[in-house]
């Protein structure tokens, strides 16, 4: 096990859960928008906890709040904040045990998650399916295949990610397992609330990227909820690759500004001969534009997204 003293200070912001669709790339432009002296930044649709993270590691908030509706996942990073030593080696073990047969192994440990979802055995599936793309069934199962190009993080890199992870979000965060609505309900003016919802148009009956889908209106009802209160949020939601849109955008009576980042080429579309660009929206609620002085300058507009900057 590495010394954790040296892992506190790392040179990038660590991230040990693999997760498709993490915004790792576009934190450090989400964090531009995001107010200086935030009580306690909320992420109830955590996932990998990118921004968290991200937020952590620039010293955003005091505190932070992880949830998601994925119980299992919200117990990985309950282990990741208070047993990171143990967890690591428990990857460790799980990793190593796959070299004579990957395939069989990793079907066994993907029987075994379903049976007990045990944390170790959902970081290795996570670190070790098709293109770290979690996929659930209609019973809730996890049934994502392994990547037969990769065997999934080396053991030494996720240690020093999870012990990396530990460092930036001990003693301060709060970890849980519901529904948006209910994880949020103490959030007050003094907080953030950052929010990563499944995106429409990305996910359905036949393709369960996501283990719980969104339900639109209600969701939209939780926002003007959250208005009321006065409770600052920002949203990543909908985007875009090429001329094909994610979902629709979110409604204009909340009051909501939009603005376009750049999420670089698309994977997706690279494998089927295509050259796009994706552009995702993140909306800001008019309470954290009175909130005060942002950190850092803007993103810069997409030329041809339309773009609102203020």
């Amino acid at each position: 096990m590495e010394d954790l003293d040296r892992l506190k200070k790392p040179m990038q912001t660590p991230h040990p859960i693999p997760y498709q669709g993490s915004k790792r790339k576009l934190a450090p432009e989400i964090l531009r928008w995001m107010p200086n002296g935030v009580g306690t930044l909320f992420e109830p649709f955590a996932g990998s906890a990118a921004v968290s993270l991200a937020a952590a590691q620039a010293g955003i908030a005091a505190r932070y709040q992880l949830s998601d509706c994925l119980a299992p996942l919200m117990e990985l990073w309950s282990k990741i904040i208070s047993d990171p030593e143990g967890l690591a080696d428990a990857y460790g073990s799980i990793w190593e045990g796959q070299m004579v047969d990957p395939r069989g192994f990793y079907d066994e440990i993907r029987a075994a998650y379903n049976r007990d979802p045990e944390p170790a055995r959902l970081l290795f599936l996570l670190a070790r399916c098709v293109k770290n793309a979690v996929r659930f069934n209609r019973e809730g199962l996890f049934n994502q295949s392994p990547d037969k190009r990769r065997l999934g993080t080396r053991p030494p890199r996720m240690a020093q990610s999870i012990l990396g992870a530990h460092a930036l979000l001990k003693g301060r965060t709060t970890v849980s397992s519901g529904d948006y609505w209910a994880t949020t309900k103490r959030a007050t003016p003094d907080d953030l609330v950052y929010m990563d919802p499944p995106y429409q148009g990305t996910s359905g009956s036949k393709d369960q990227r996501y283990f719980e889908q969104l339900d639109l209106g209600r969701f939209v009802n939780f926002l003007e909820e959250l208005l009321a209160r006065r409770v600052p949020f920002i949203i990543s939601f909908d985007g875009r690759t090429g001329k094909k849109k994610y979902g629709e955008d979110l409604p204009e009576h909340l009051g909501l500004k939009r603005v376009e980042l750049e999420a670089g080429r698309s994977s997706q579309a690279t494998l089927n001969g295509r050259s796009e660009r994706t552009v995702e929206s993140l909306y800001l609620s008019p309470t954290l534009r009175r909130r005060g002085e942002c950190r850092g300058v803007p993103p810069t507009p997409v030329r041809d997204g339309g773009a609102t900057v203020f």
